[in-house]
Parts: C-alpha cells; sequence; structure tokens
C-alpha cells in the first residue's frame, strides 16, 4: 500500500509518519511526502472546488500511484481526484473535509474521512484566556506598560477595573465537545454557567435555560459555541445584544459569522458591551480598513483557537487510526463516502 503524506507547516509530514508507523503494524506500506504550503487559503474558506492555484499539479505528480493519503490542506478538487485513479481513501486531518471535493470523491469510489475532536480542549482552553483577557482588559494594559512605558494606575479604579469570573452569570449558546470543556472550568473558576442549546439531550454543567433571549437577559458573559448553519447565520444581532445586561462581555471563538459585526460594533461604541474577545470573523483575513479595528474594548487574536502543538499531534493520531482500520478491513469511523 502506497500512502502520500502531504502534509504543511502545522501538520507535519512527520507527525503523520510517525503515527502511520505506530498504528499501521497489520498491513505494510510505502510512504511518501509532500510538503504544502501554510495556509492555502484564510481559514473558514472553502477553497477545494475552483480555487486551488498551483498546489494541484504538485499534488497530481505526488499522488501517482497512491492508494492512501493523509493531509489537512491539499485541495481534492475534481481535476485532482480525476488524475488519480489508484486513489481510494484521503484522510483529512480537520474537524470536516472542506478541502476535498466530496461529491466528486463519492463518484470515483473514494472514501473521505476527517478527524472530529481534534482541537475541542485546545478551543476551550484558548476561549477562557480569551474571556479572562476581555474582562480583565489585559492586551490593553500590556500595550500600555510594555510598547508606550506608562505604569496606568487608571485600571485600579472601580470604574475602570473588570470582573471576576467567581460567582459572574457566564451564558454559552452551544454545548458540544468544547462548549462542554469550557462550562467545566468556568465552574472550577466559580463562575454561575448557564446554557442554551436546543439540540442537547443529557445533563450540563450549570444549569440549562430555555430560550436565548432569557440566557442574554440573564448572562454578563457570553461565549458562543454554536456550528455555524443557516439557522445560526447572524444568530446573534442588534437585538440579542440589546438583551444582555448594559456593559457585559462577548466571547466569540467558535465562528465569524454567528455574529453581526456592525451590530457588534454599535454595541461596543455605545457601553452596551464592555468588551468583546474575538478570534472568528465574517470576513478572514480581517481587512485593514475593518471597523472592529478601531472600537473601544475588542481583543483580537487571527483565528488561533484551535493551534496547539498537541492538535497536530491529535490529528496525526486520529487520521492514521483510520488509515490502520482501512488496512486492516474494518469500519472507518469518521467517513463520508
Amino acid at each position: 500500500m502506497k500512502i502520500l503524506a502531504a502534509g504543511d507547516h502545522f501538520v507535519l509530514n512527520s507527525l503523520i509518519g510517525d503515527a502511520l508507523e505506530a498504528a499501521v503494524t497489520a498491513s505494510p506500506f510505502e510512504l511518501t511526502e509532500l510538503t504544502l504550503p501554510w495556509p492555502l487559503e484564510p481559514f473558514g474558506k472553502v477553497a477545494e472546488v475552483d480555487e486551488a492555484g498551483d498546489c494541484e499539479d504538485a499534488l497530481i505528480e505526488a499522488l501517482r500511484d497512491v492508494e492512501v493519503c493523509v493531509t489537512q490542506m491539499a485541495p481534492f478538487t475534481e481535476r485532482v481526484l480525476e488524475a488519480s485513479p489508484a486513489l481510494r481513501l484521503v484522510v483529512v486531518c480537520r474537524g470536516g473535509p472542506v478541502n476535498v471535493n466530496v461529491e466528486a470523491a463519492r463518484a470515483r469510489g473514494v472514501k473521505v474521512c476527517f478527524a472530529p475532536g481534534r482541537n475541542a480542549a485546545a478551543t476551550a482552553e484558548f476561549t477562557v484566556g480569551m474571556m479572562l483577557a476581555a474582562m480583565r482588559r489585559i492586551p490593553q494594559t500590556h500595550d500600555s506598560l510594555a510598547r508606550r512605558g506608562v505604569w496606568d494606575g487608571s485600571s485600579y479604579t472601580y470604574e475602570r477595573c473588570g470582573p471576576e469570573l467567581e460567582d459572574t452569570r457566564v451564558g454559552l449558546i452551544g454545548y458540544g465537545a468544547v462548549g462542554s470543556r469550557v462550562a467545566r472550568v468556568l465552574c472550577a473558576f466559580g463562575a454561575e454557567v448557564e446554557v442554551y442549546d436546543p439540540y442537547l439531550r443529557g445533563d450540563v454543567h450549570g444549569v440549562r435555560v430555555a430560550s436565548l433571549d432569557a440566557l442574554l437577559s440573564r448572562s454578563r458573559v457570553v461565549t458562543l459555541h454554536a456550528r455555524l448553519t443557516d439557522e445560526t447565520r447572524g444568530l446573534i444581532g442588534a437585538r440579542e445584544l440589546g438583551l444582555l445586561p448594559r456593559s457585559s462581555v462577548l466571547v466569540n471563538v467558535a465562528r465569524g459569522p454567528l455574529v453581526d459585526t456592525e451590530a457588534l460594533c454599535d454595541a461596543l461604541e455605545s457601553g452596551q458591551l464592555a468588551a468583546a474577545a474575538l478570534d472568528t470573523y465574517e470576513q478572514e483575513p480581517l481587512p485593514a480598513d475593518a471597523r472592529l479595528r478601531g472600537v473601544p474594548g475588542v481583543v483580537m487574536t487571527p483565528h488561533l483557537g484551535g493551534a496547539s502543538r498537541q492538535v497536530a499531534e491529535k490529528a496525526a493520531r486520529i487520521a492514521a487510526a483510520e488509515v490502520a482500520r482501512y488496512a486492516g478491513g474494518s469500519p472507518l469511523a469518521h467517513c463520508l463516502t
């Protein structure tokens, strides 16, 4: 069996190779490597169908006689799949195979697998870090001291200092792999956790709330953990932000389009929101003239919530386990075709 590791500067070929060596023991294999540029496209942008650019030719050449490919970002377009008749399995080291034309793969009998849950812990930890940074104004005071040399004592005033998590009511919208981890951490801080998730069955850490409006009207801090669907796009707009207690905090390390950016900026400028912590945006990369860059109280990072060394390692291991199942004739765990 010939396997191509099409890694990049995050999910390294060395990680993929080590994981395959450990997992695929029932069948001998030959491993070849192709290193792709990073990133091929901004996060959240589906580039697999028409915008793969110059990577297609290199990928087609590397896939010659290859039966299995493990990758994170390789553009498996219809053209690439058509030019790779030996290919039978593509394993994507991401939460979904957005870089694969799944219908074209299905039509050619190519199975497509992915790696769910690989970044849940990293994203949950990052969410809490962003929450604390926004609530306690850590980036602003760092900038004042480290970059401008100002020992700003004004933050040690009642009006400007931020709240603690202990005894603060925090509302979680969504309670999946990330949201549930965030809830456990917040409970350890002593926060009063409330959860809204209309699709949730079972117990939660905290209190389940029956409606989004009820959650928003009661929460001093709100953190988003919902999937982006047609139903959830623009979930938090001007009306929803107006339901929050004044000077609340919004955290979004999920998906940018869950929040109406213009309404968010209005809420920050009016003081309805004291702060917002954002890792994702309606448009990525964030434009240089984005209004968000000029509003007060915003902590911004460039879609880093799932970036940790362990995420890359977990992704490689999850992918290798799928290859081992394939090699051994066992059912695949996370397969779309």
